[in-house]
């Protein structure tokens, strides 16, 4: 595979389950590249990972994930792919009565460029005791363990679900200083969801967000936590603000609370020479989320 092809793509991917239906998802993770996929509970990231890695069959749409469909990754022609894959769930996957010790021989028999020497490794690094059991690690150190596996077979793309959930702040900062490493290599790259948006907004690329299963924004983050801003305004400075340029053209959103009224602007620096008397701070993942999801356009 040519270094400029996406490890990663969906296009218009589809899956109905009741009342609930992933509707045309396109998502791409290219080389070099982490990408955080956000969204409330239920809006369907973990659907999306899971038609992506063969787990689910989609109803519609298409995709590859190195260099494989999306539609061959539960069948034997997809082990060549998930050779080159890494992926961390929100569980451990492990029987609870298994050994940290006997988990290296069961993934020395699944992978063949299984490396022990580089599991080891991981393990002295995270802290982690081979004479362990499953059932003995906490949250915590079952996502570590997770990564440790993912990160010993020579893989080039890591998907991640919640991997920093249950982690305590240097755990996290651990791991992201692992991701980083792992990205920086030739050709690899990440695909991540979390609900903990600080953590993307230190290492993500991109930031693509699925509301009640569609995507209702992909943007890069720096766009949106070095360029955006959030302009906390007074009711009677509104008109005067929408009757400006700073929008440049595009439909401002709004979210009004019991003391005023916050403005998602594209530009704070921009917003601050026309507007120095309002306050007008940086935008964060968080920030974004709520103005696309709940925030009024006008």
């Amino acid at each position: 595979m040519s270094d400029s092809r996406p490890l990663l793509e969906a296009h218009q991917l589809c899956k109905r389950y009741g009342d609930f239906a992933l509707r045309n998802v396109d998502l791409t993770v290219r080389p070099g590249e982490i990408v955080g996929y956000v969204g409330r509970n239920g809006a369907g990231k973990t659907t999306t990972i899971k038609a992506l890695l063969g787990l689910i069959r989609p109803d519609g749409g298409e995709g590859t994930v190195m260099g494989a469909p999306i539609r061959e990754m539960g069948r034997s022609e997809g082990v060549a792919a998930k050779e080159l894959l890494g992926v961390v769930f929100d569980t451990l996957a492990f029987p609870d009565a298994l050994r940290i010790r006997d988990i290296n021989g069961v993934l020395q028999r699944c992978y063949r460029q299984w490396d022990e020497r580089r599991f080891r490794s991981y393990l002295k690094r995270f802290d982690l005791q081979d004479t362990k059991k499953v059932k003995e690690l906490s949250r915590g150190m079952g996502m570590k363990l997770s990564l440790a596996c993912a990160l010993s077979h020579g893989a080039r793309l890591l998907i991640l679900d919640e991997a920093t959930a249950g982690l305590d702040p240097m755990a996290r900062d651990e791991v992201l200083d692992l991701l980083r490493e792992f990205v920086a290599d030739d050709g690899h790259g990440v695909l991540m969801s979390s609900h903990i948006t600080s953590d993307l907004e230190r290492i993500a690329d991109r930031v693509v967000c699925i509301d009640d299963g569609h995507i209702v924004f992909d943007k890069p983050k720096d766009e949106i936590t070095d360029t955006m801003g959030v302009a906390r305004c007074r009711a009677r400075d509104i008109n005067a603000i929408l009757g400006s340029d700073v929008f440049g053209g595009t439909a401002p959103r709004i979210l009004r609370h019991e003391y005023g009224v916050d403005l998602a602007v594209p530009d704070r620096f921009a917003f601050a020479e026309a507007f120095p008397d309002i306050p007008c701070d940086r935008m964060t993942i968080d920030d974004y989320l709520h103005f696309t999801i709940k925030g009024v356009s006008r």
